[in-house]
């Protein structure tokens, strides 16, 4: 019988093969992945680090009356206990971020089932499925970078977390961490810009609007897009009504209640910002960037709140109007028909409210004319407003092109899609129907310091017209001549000497040799002559060449070297030029050298910052009062003040005498009216104003110290004072009044012409009578 032939092993043997191949590459792979995970477990941040979590806290800057005028900060947050917040509010955001947060171990498997089908209906991504646990790892614990390693991560550190923090553990770092735009990361610090309220203030409404932000912070902020930030409250109170921790009633009622909006004013605003930055280069050389900006310092400063917003106002009221002497300089730009939806975007989205706000100043668009009226239809963001003639008479006969392009001659004419700045005279209230007035940025520049002379404190200071535009703090950093502002430090200087305001100097015409073979002869601002006149006279209507002559009395070495008693620290040149001012100096500088007139001879060192303390209240930095130290005698100190009481009441710097108290002040104008200047006091405060152009040129027209800068000094010391009482300037016992003859010097008697009580330093009085 034959037998069968063996059936073939072949088939058997590959069959094998493929087999071991799969388990070999299993083994591979199950060994790769372990040690892929091994990898990424050594490599994870530990979880216990949280329980010491102490996250970046916001430093506090305080005005001199504890009311809070600037804070340093990487990202503003302020932490708030979880037993400090509405239970409702942690309710609404466990409702629309996690609804099975206080049941699941960190991952949420029947959400991502949820989010996966979802998705998978919609054919794009629509849900996403990371519980709060997750949230907090991601923002905490990891990088940013979007990988598929990182979700392994997330995952793996969600559930260590829940194995090592309470629920309430978890949600304290969440509720404080998270961002929720406007600036604002955690729930206080979102409650304040939203609402201007603390957490626990917040109502239903509020709540379920916070709670809605996590999201999409921008698409539903309240102050941007209130509609939609609607919609999305109405999704969360629905999601909380749904969950049982409010009832379909409560939903209902907090859907209509309306919505205040009332965001907390910005402390580090514009009107501070010279000031916050001086302190913020000194505190950060001092203390380090950790400890300034999430350390939690508070910083307790010199600063006047109410006189810090004043000297802002000031300023730029100041600057527009000097700048507005110089005419309009035509519009910015000219936009083609296709480029103005665009530009207008733009502008809008840097409006950071619902209408424009009355008095402020926007970028706007010329886009039509209405020829009967002759009125511009100007567009600002989403909005139109009309431009009148009447808002635009500074500028001038303005020409209306009704076309689109540059106009062919010159560049003053308004076409369409002319750029131009708008102020507000009358806000929008449905985003048209604005009333707008004709603005423009000045060139100008300025800077205003305000001391208190008998603490040294700086109760004000402001550097320039828009720090967002240049942080070059001019106050502090611009070093300008100083013009007639720096005569009564010659004055004084000279009383010292055994002058008198009653000396008689002659102005008439001198000349010195220059020191390259020629002859310098010194000016007067008006090219007079006014003959023989006492030193008062000279100060009060700054005769030049009366002011050389005296330096040339008593010494410009020791004049310099007097300067320097009252604090100068910019080099002083000892030589005749000294008279007009000719020292380079800064703002500051100048300041506060007046104060030791104002502060009968004694010279305070100024500062800012009066305490420094850290989050426990540790006290890190403190200014304590100094031993004054006279620099200068009491009696020179009032003498120097009263005659510069004469400039004011009768002289170059009458535009102070706007503020009904005893004034003392100076102004000065460099040649060409290049720098104006008014420095000027009463016994509290003494304040000084500098007007000109970072690129030296002329101020024309009304440039001088009297035009340009005693208004601006005018205009913040009417509001500086009103919280500081009425004082007189005393008279130091060493000084003495008697009658003179104001043309001759000498004494009068009661009753003849021209005879003035004067004052003098006892023992210079003059001897015989006229």
């Amino acid at each position: 019988m034959d037998r069968k032939a063996p059936a073939s092993s072949g088939g058997n043997g590959f069959l094998s093969s493929l087999l071991l191949f799969a388990v070999t590459l299993g083994v591979v792979a199950f060994l790769g992945i372990s040690g892929y995970l091994f990898y990424l477990l050594a490599r994870l941040p530990r979880i216990d680090r949280l329980a010491d979590y102490k996250p970046p806290i916001v430093s506090q800057v305080f005005g001199d009356d504890g009311v809070l005028v600037g804070e340093f900060y990487l990202e503003r947050r302020i932490v708030v206990p979880v037993n400090k917040m509405p239970r409702k509010l942690i309710q609404a955001f466990v409702s629309a971020e996690d609804a099975n947060f206080y049941s699941h171990k960190g991952i949420d498997y029947f959400g991502i089932l949820r989010a996966a089908l979802k998705n998978v209906i919609s054919m794009r991504k629509k849900e996403g499925a990371s519980t709060i646990t997750q949230q907090v790892t991601k923002s905490m614990l990891l990088t940013p970078e979007k990988k598929f390693s990182r979700k392994i991560k997330e995952a793996i550190l969600a559930k260590r977390m829940e194995e090592k923090l309470s629920k309430d553990e978890i949600l304290y770092l969440y509720l404080n961490q998270i961002y929720l735009g406007a600036g604002s990361y955690g729930v206080q610090a979102a409650s304040e810009a939203y609402f201007g309220k603390n957490v626990d203030q917040l109502n239903l409404g509020e709540i379920a609007m916070l709670a809605g932000l996590p999201k999409a912070p921008n698409t539903y902020s309240p102050i941007k897009h209130l509609d939609k930030a609607r919609e999305r409250q109405s999704y969360v109170l629905e999601r909380m009504a749904k969950e049982g921790y409010i009832t379909p009633a409560e939903a209902d009622h907090a859907k209509k209640m309306p919505i205040i909006l009332n965001p907390l004013k910005k402390v580090n605003n514009n009107q501070s910002a010279y000031y916050l930055e001086y302190l913020r280069i000194q505190l950060e050389e001092k203390f380090g960037e950790d400890l300034l900006y999430k350390g939690g310092l508070k910083i307790y400063t010199t600063m006047n709140a109410d006189m810090q917003r004043a000297a802002y106002d000031s300023l730029r009221r100041g600057l527009k109007e000097v700048d507005k002497r110089q005419g309009f300089r035509g519009p910015s730009r000219f936009l083609k028909d296709t480029e103005v939806d665009a530009f207008c975007t733009k502008v809008e989205d840097n409006i950071d409210s619902a209408t424009l706000k009355n008095g402020e100043t926007y970028q706007g668009v010329v886009v039509g004319f209405n020829p009967a009226k002759g009125d511009a239809i100007v567009r600002v963001g989403d909005r139109n407003g009309v431009l009148s003639r009447k808002n635009m008479s500074w500028a001038g006969k303005v020409g209306m092109i009704n076309s689109y392009g540059k106009p062919e001659k010159g560049n003053k004419s308004l076409t369409l899609g002319s750029v131009i700045e708008v102020s507000v005279v009358s806000p929008d209230i449905e985003k048209e129907g604005a009333q707008f007035a004709l603005d423009q940025t000045p060139d100008v520049q300025a800077a205003l310091v305000s001391i208190d002379p008998r603490t040294g404190g700086v109760k004000a200071m402001v550097g320039g017209y828009d720090f967002r535009k240049s942080q070059f703090n001019r106050a502090i950093q611009a070093k300008r001549n100083a013009g007639s502002a720096f005569k009564p430090i010659i004055y004084a200087a000279a009383l010292d000497k055994g002058l008198t305001p009653a000396t008689i100097i002659e102005d008439s015409e001198v000349g010195y040799p220059d020191g390259a073979g020629g002859t310098w002869t010194p000016k007067n601002y008006d090219n007079a002559f006014r003959g023989p006149v006492t030193m008062r006279e000279a100060l009060t209507h700054s005769v030049n060449i009366v002011s050389v002559k005296i330096l040339e009395q008593i010494g410009a070495q020791y004049a310099s070297d007097y300067a320097k008693r009252l604090g100068f620290v910019s080099p002083i040149p000892a030589n005749l030029a000294l008279a007009l001012g000719a020292a380079t100096i800064s703002p500051f500088e100048l300041t506060a050298a007046y104060t030791v007139f104002a502060n009968k001879g004694v010279l305070t060192s100024t500062n800012f910052i009066n305490r420094v303390t850290d989050i426990d209240g540790v006290v890190l930095q403190e200014t304590l009062p100094t031993v004054p130290v006279p620099v200068i005698p009491p009696e020179t100190a009032y003498v120097i003040t009263n005659l510069m009481q004469s400039v004011v009441s009768s002289g170059t710097g009458h535009r102070a005498s706007v503020i009904g108290r005893p004034v003392a002040g100076k102004t000065g104008t460099t040649n060409e009216a290049k720098d104006a200047w008014f420095i000027g006091y009463i016994p509290q405060l003494v304040t000084g104003v500098w007007v000109g152009y970072d690129q030296e040129r002329s101020l024309g027209a009304g440039g001088s110290g009297g035009q340009a800068a005693a208004p601006i000094w005018g205009d913040f010391m009417q509001a500086a004072v009103l919280s500081l009482p009425r004082e007189d300037f005393e008279a130091p016992e060493n000084v003495s009044f008697v009658l003179i003859n104001q043309r001759s010097g000498k004494l009068a008697r009661e009753g003849s012409p021209g005879a003035v009580m004067e004052c003098f330093i006892r023992g210079t009085e003059p001897s015989s009578y006229d």
